[in-house]
């Protein structure tokens, strides 16, 4: 299995990673991705972009939002399925799980997202872009990765 890695992944946040990929021997060539930072050719419908935590996932769909809804419209006009994996661990395992997170950034700015309200953000988009949310800890993003691209949790 080879599978492509975004260049603007940053060497040093994914190196545990890229060591599950070589431990598993997976080929990795690193490329600019239009829409994602892993793909598998041999599975090209489907894509993962990787988020380290919900804080930027608020970012991205809050503040970021009309990039992040570019990106997103230019992998469904390529036909794919988007999955957004989000590094956050702990009690967060699933998207309804969402709705009790505490957004550590409330406590200083009084614009900063709920977690009930980032539940409802993310819900919408799954429904109006087709976007898949997944979520693993830190130490399981290699493995989920590779699952996730062969397509072993179908």
């Amino acid at each position: 299995m080879t599978i492509l890695v975004d260049t603007r992944e940053k060497p040093r946040a994914i190196t545990k990673i890229l060591a599950e990929f070589d431990r598993q021997g997976i080929h990795v060539v690193r490329r600019a991705l239009k829409f994602a930072d892993y793909w598998n050719p041999d599975n090209p419908y489907r894509i993962i972009d990787r988020k380290q935590n919900l804080l930027e996932v608020a970012s991205n769909v809050v503040q970021d939002r009309k990039r992040f809804i570019r990106e997103v419209d230019r992998c469904n006009r390529a036909g794919c399925h988007m999955i957004v994996l989000i590094e956050h661990g702990g009690t967060i395992r699933k998207l309804d799980d969402v709705i009790r997170w505490k957004n550590p950034r409330i406590r200083v700015s009084p614009l900063a997202v709920s977690g009930e309200r980032l539940f409802k953000i993310l819900k919408q988009m799954e429904l109006t872009y087709g976007i898949e949310w997944q979520f693993c800890s830190k130490a399981q993003t290699g493995k989920k990765i590779i699952e996730l691209l062969r397509g072993d949790n179908d």
